[in-house]
């Protein structure tokens, strides 16, 4: 078992739990609730504090600040949570917040995910595996962001809005609507400019998986017909793919956001 590390100047308040083979650095402070996994690395000037989490392996960089209440004038101080899962690197400026009443009392975030600095995760949201947020992108509250998904540097993303899994989102962008599973967004007010194919590319999505999600893509965000007419058209022609499916489940979850759209055809 690696012998855990915790440098003279910093402050473990009575209670805290830390894992073997952790390291925490000068000036960093870690509040009494506070879990922190095995093999965990905390550099200096770090701030832990609240009902927070963290799983085994996570990299947590200087000044994040992790489980302060959140930024919610309906928060009354009620106990909630902050947990954080296996492999996370949390890189400088950081801040997360826990969940309030309104959303479930728990702000959750998956395994293997990279925060770049400065990117906030807003009370309540449930963030995936494997999710990337680009420096200085925002989680406004009550969001959810699907695996593998991607929030462009300087993007900010409304409250409840949902992200889905493998979608990215273009830099220096305010996404007000739902963005499908698959789904590339660029624009000041984000609009879908097709699919994430240099994302499916890189993942080892076959040729075939990618001209079908193309082609529902197309069917799906044609000008003819209702939105509905078209869900049940890809659901006749594709209700055997996966993939396919998992974006008309993603398009017909309850949501209190619209979808995000297309300005013009192309994928």
């Amino acid at each position: 078992m690696q012998k855990t590390e915790i440098h003279s100047s910093a402050i473990l308040e009575p209670g805290a739990k830390i894992g073997s083979g952790c390291y925490v650095g000068p000036f960093s402070y870690i509040g009494p609730d506070v879990s922190i996994g095995d093999n965990c690395r905390v550099e200096s000037h770090v701030v832990i504090v609240g009902n927070t989490t963290i799983g085994k392996g996570c990299h947590i960089f200087p000044f994040a600040s992790l489980g302060h209440r959140p930024q919610d004038l309906k928060f009354k101080g009620e106990a909630s949570q902050l947990i954080i899962g296996d492999n996370n690197m949390i890189r400088e400026y950081v801040t997360m917040n826990p969940g309030t009443e309104g959303g479930g009392l728990k702000t959750t975030v998956g395994h293997n995910c990279l925060f770049m600095a400065s990117t906030h995760v807003a009370h309540d949201c449930v963030v995936g595996d494997s999710v990337i947020m680009a420096n200085n992108a925002t989680l406004a509250g009550h969001v959810s962001v699907g695996d593998f998904a991607i929030i462009g540097g300087l993007s900010g993303v409304l409250q409840r809005v949902r992200i889905g899994s493998h979608a990215m989102i273009g830099g220096m962008s305010a996404v007000e609507s739902d963005v499908i599973p698959y789904g590339s967004t660029i624009g000041d007010r984000a609009f879908l400019s097709g699919l994430n194919i240099i994302g499916l590319k890189r993942r080892n999505f076959s040729r075939d998986d990618i001209h079908t999600l193309r082609s529902a893509y197309r069917l799906l965000f044609s000008p003819e017909g209702t939105l509905s007419e078209r869900v049940d058209d890809v659901i006749s022609r594709f209700k055997d793919n996966e993939l396919v499916m998992e974006i008309i489940d993603f398009i017909r979850s309850d949501t209190s956001r619209p979808l995000c759209q297309p300005s013009e055809i192309s994928a």
